[in-house]
């Protein structure tokens, strides 16, 4: 090796101003890594982030770490020793970066993250990993519409079986809805959750949609938070969004007010019904009592005019008078 090589040294002190998560972040984010692997590089110890660089090169290097919050060095190379010993544990640690005996100027593995993809894998059925706004928003239209399906099916089968035998309809009814709705939960809860690690936030505060009044702002926020744009401590940050993902969103976002216009033109309409039938049931009952006081009235009547015609009626002489 010449004389005129550098290494970047970096022994975990950070920029003044910059805390730690903040600067483990940003260099996962520019090491194309995972905060795991940069965690390992904040033991204390002097590491080399890279070897055998150009003074051009080095300069390049720190800027990019300066940028980040590092406050790495530049050391020129040290000639290497002939010793077979040193060599032997040199390639050992080298090979295996998570090593406790892991000599303090050996490398990290040649560059951190090199071979992890830009973007992390979609899964859908964990509650590991993270996806954006657009594709939280479209997986859950599908998911919806997958509820609506199911639930449509369930009823058809119900009321089949219901002509035959209405307890077996009415039981296998009750039987296929409620695995239904668990079913919709458990996927709700694992969308969720990758939403709420897209954001940086632990997938446990998806517990405050059993909060009441704040149940009613929390979905709101998972449609709206932006994500991070590099990696977190969840995961590498999830891939762009495609066309199907863009139209999903779309059609959503215009299902929502769609969906809450009925929503309240059906709680509208059945307010002005149950009005209606109390002002109907108001009036039979006026009119009920009205015709009663009538009868009650006539019939008085009639007596005080029966009474009357008795009393001004002449006495009939006998034959006998």
């Amino acid at each position: 090796m010449s004389d005129n090589r550098f290494k970047i040294v970096f022994d975990g002190t950070l920029l003044p101003g910059v805390d730690s998560t903040t600067a483990k972040l940003n260099l996962a984010e520019l090491f194309k890594s995972d905060v795991a692997a940069v965690e390992k590089l904040f033991t204390g110890r002097p590491v080399a982030l890279k070897r055998d660089l150009s003074s051009s090169d080095a300069q390049t290097y720190l800027t990019a770490l300066k940028n980040a919050g590092i406050d790495a060095r530049i050391e020129a190379e040290q000639p290497v020793a002939f010793n077979l010993a040193e060599t032997h544990e040199t390639d050992s640690t080298a090979a295996d970066f998570s090593s406790q005996a892991a000599s303090p100027y050996a490398p990290p593995r040649a560059a951190v993250g090199d071979d992890l993809p830009e973007y992390a894998n979609l899964k859908i059925f964990t509650v590991h990993g993270r996806i954006g706004r657009l594709r939280y928003l479209a997986w859950t239209l599908v998911l919806t519409l997958a509820m609506l399906v199911a639930g449509g099916i369930i009823s058809t089968v119900s009321f089949a079986v219901a002509t035959a035998s209405p307890t077996a309809g009415t039981l296998l009814g009750v039987l296929l809805g409620l695995a239904l709705v668990v079913a919709i939960v458990w996927v709700s809860v694992q969308i969720g959750v990758q939403r709420l690690h897209d954001i940086g936030w632990s997938g446990w505060l998806y517990f405050l949609n059993l909060v009441p009044l704040v149940n009613s702002v929390f979905p709101i926020v998972l449609m709206v938070a932006p994500g991070n744009a590099g990696a977190n401590q969840y995961g590498a940050p999830p891939p762009r969004n495609s066309t199907a993902v863009k139209v999903l969103a779309t059609l959503w976002l215009a299902f929502i007010p769609v969906m809450l216009a009925i929503v309240v033109t059906l709680g509208m309409n059945g307010y002005l019904n149950q009005l209606e039938a109390n002002m109907d049931s108001s009036y039979e009952s006026s009119s009920i009592t009205s015709d009663d006081a009538a009868d009650q009235s006539v019939i008085v009547d009639e007596e005080e005019g029966a009474q009357s015609a008795d009393d001004t009626a002449e006495p009939v002489d006998s034959p006998e008078q």
